[in-house]
């Protein structure tokens, strides 16, 4: 019987040789990582992120990184780390870039909202010039600008490995993100790309032409998310067509829009064509009940492959919602359905309750619970959503892979 590497043991010795503090939070995930039974079937993650706990952690700094990755560097074990939410910087940064140059067997980098810069992200895209192992990277909410997002435009011509990549709320600018799209129509590896919320100054939808131009071509590309690009019905005209010829591309989300019912009859065109689409996000946007309908219509006739449909916050009222009630009725396929924010009355309330009751739509695949009250039926909100684990995960990590939930945060890596 082999001996498991003591993670603990060495992360003691480790900051003794550097004459460092040792982190306790480290230490006692440290210390539970030695206790999992699943070192020896399969990789493990390291989850230290400083959100989501309890009681109050000593989050991780700059200075807790040396120690940290010299233990890494014995561990091959070790597939994933989690530092979200912690207090690394752009000297952090530099630590994790040298620690990806030798490392080959770190798959999962979760690094949001921490507080690397422009030249920490310039030293993580150049390591990933060379780094082979690495398939999933989030770098969310770090404001590295658009000049940071360059270097991961960059490095998207030449790394190979990468699948997935979260650049959302990084302050990515109009520059970034047309040298994305444009490295995008070279690179065979990405399945997963988020770009939510750029700095555009503009009004004239350049980057969602150049998105679209991407989308013609691109054969590997399985999600994209493009909420808060400012985008109009114009840029959703052209996103259809050129989903017309993208056979490939299974989320689409495109929350947090200016989008109206007259963009929504594209999409409605659109769905009736497309037989690769599985989940459509258009919360908080304006498509109203004319726009409810025109995708019901093309939900109940035509379209048997979408699965998940968010239409949260769209001042939609009884007449659009009882139509998408009806085309799921009609359409056996659409499994997960989200409507909280808008205008829901009685009518909407029946036509949700009765799917509930009957079976068809089961209270995890939608935000809304009926209630009764005098006779009456009324919808309460459930915190369910495409985004609920786009910022956090249970630390329990009892998240079903297979529900239509934020997958850049929690299907894995190779799932698609």
């Amino acid at each position: 019987m082999s001996v498991l590497p003591d993670l603990h043991l060495h992360y003691v010795q480790a900051c003794q040789d550097l004459s460092q503090p040792e982190n306790p939070f480290i230490a006692r995930v440290l210390q539970e990582a030695d206790k999992s039974d699943e070192i020896t079937t399969k990789g493990i993650t390291l989850r230290l992120a400083g959100n989501n706990h309890l009681v109050p952690v000593s989050r991780v700094t700059d200075d807790d990184l040396g120690a940290l990755v010299s233990v890494l560097d014995q561990a091959a074990f070790v597939t994933g780390l989690d530092l979200a939410y912690n207090l690394l910087t752009d000297a952090g940064a530099q630590t994790i870039a040298t620690f990806l140059q030798e490392n080959s067997s770190l798959r999962y980098l979760n690094l949001m909202f921490n507080d690397i810069g422009t030249s920490g992200a310039e030293l993580i895209a150049e390591a990933l010039h060379t780094n082979q192992s690495l398939v999933h990277l989030r770098m969310t909410g770090n404001k590295i600008g658009n000049q940071g997002g360059m270097f991961f435009a960059a490095m998207l011509r030449i790394n190979s490995a990468l699948e997935k990549l979260d650049l959302g709320d990084c302050d990515v600018g109009l520059q970034c993100l047309i040298a994305t799209s444009i490295a995008l129509t070279q690179n065979k590896a990405l399945k997963a790309i988020n770009l939510n919320r750029p700095l555009l100054s503009s009004q004239q939808e350049e980057t969602t032409v150049h998105v679209a131009r991407m989308l013609k071509s691109n054969s590997s590309l399985v999600e994209l998310h493009l909420g808060k690009h400012g985008m109009k019905n114009f840029g959703v005209e052209q996103l259809c067509e050129a989903l017309y010829r993208n056979s490939t591309l299974r989320y689409l989300d495109l929350s947090c829009n200016n989008i109206t019912y007259d963009g929504v009859k594209f999409l409605g065109e659109l769905l009736k064509r497309n037989k690769t689409l599985r989940i459509l996000d258009l919360g908080a946007n304006r498509i109203e009940d004319n726009g409810a309908i025109y995708l019901s219509e093309a939900l109940a006739t035509r379209n048997m492959t979408l699965q998940a449909l968010s239409v949260v916050s769209n001042n939609i009222t009884d007449e659009g919602l009882v139509a998408l009630a009806q085309a799921m009725q009609a359409n056996t396929t659409l499994s997960h359905i989200y409507i909280w924010g808008n205008k829901i009355d009685r009518n909407a309330s029946v036509a949700f309750w009765e799917l509930i009751e009957m079976g068809r739509l089961e209270l995890g695949c939608t935000d809304v619970v009926p209630y009764e009250v005098d006779g009456e039926v009324f919808l309460a909100e459930l915190s369910h959503g495409l985004a609920k684990h786009r910022y956090w995960a249970p630390r329990s990590a009892a998240v079903d892979p297979g529900a239509a939930n934020a997958s850049l945060g929690i299907l894995p890596v190779s799932e698609y």
